[in-house]
C-alpha cells in the first residue's frame, strides 16, 4: 500500500502545480500601459522670455536675481553669462504669437553653469490656467543652448498631469539680442495616471 500513498501524492502535486501555472490569475486593479517607446500624451507649447533689462519693467518676465562679482543684475555676464540666476514666469501659449491668449505660466528658474560654453540649468514648471488643461508640469535639467534641439525631464505634475514622467524637446524658436527668447516646448509624456 506505501506505493499507492507515494503516487498518489506525486499525481495530486502534479495536479496542483498544473492548475496554477495553467490558470493565470487576473489582474483587475492593475490597468495595461503602453510599451515605453510610445507616449501616451503629446503636447506641444511655447513660453515667451522677457528679461529685465533696466528699461523694460512693464513687460519683463524675467530678471537676474543672482550674478557673479564681475557682472550686475540688469545685463547678462560676459560671453557665456556663468554664474547668472534668472527666475521667469513668462507666458505658455499654444503658437509662437506672444499676443496670443497665454494658457497658462512657465514659473522656475535658469542658472547658466559653464564658463566654457553657452548652456543653463533649468528648473520650472507650467502652471495651466485653462480650461483645456488644469495643473501643472514638472521640468528640470541641463540644456546645452547650442544646440538646436535639447531635451529635458518631465518629473511630475499635479491635476490632469498627476505623478507624469517624460521628456521635453526644448527649440529656440526666436530670439532677439539678449532680452527676448521663444522656447517651442515639444512634450511627450510616457506615465500618465
Amino acid at each position: 500500500m506505501e506505493p499507492n500513498k507515494g503516487l498518489v501524492s506525486a499525481l495530486f502535486l502534479f495536479f496542483l502545480l498544473h492548475e496554477t501555472i495553467a490558470s493565470p490569475t487576473p489582474k483587475p486593479h492593475i490597468k495595461p500601459r503602453p510599451p515605453p517607446h510610445h507616449p501616451c500624451r503629446h503636447l506641444t507649447f511655447y513660453f515667451h522670455d522677457i528679461i529685465f533689462n533696466g528699461k523694460n519693467s512693464k513687460n519683463a518676465t524675467a530678471a537676474i536675481v543672482g550674478s557673479p562679482p564681475w557682472g550686475n543684475r540688469t545685463i547678462l555676464a560676459g560671453q557665456s553669462h556663468f554664474g547668472n540666476l534668472v527666475v521667469f514666469d513668462d507666458p505658455i501659449t499654444l503658437d509662437n504669437n506672444l499676443h496670443s491668449a497665454p494658457v497658462g505660466r512657465a514659473q522656475g528658474f535658469y542658472i547658466y553653469d559653464r564658463k566654457d560654453i553657452f548652456t543653463a540649468w533649468l528648473g520650472f514648471s507650467f502652471v495651466f490656467n485653462s480650461t483645456q488643461h488644469r495643473g501643472s508640469i514638472n521640468f528640470a535639467g541641463a540644456d546645452p543652448l547650442m544646440n538646436k534641439t535639447r531635451d529635458i525631464s518631465v518629473i511630475g505634475g499635479t491635476g490632469d498631469f498627476f505623478m507624469t514622467r517624460g521628456v521635453a524637446t526644448l527649440e529656440t524658436d526666436a530670439f532677439e539680442g539678449e532680452v527676448y527668447f521663444r522656447l517651442r516646448v515639444d512634450i511627450k509624456l510616457y506615465e500618465c495616471w
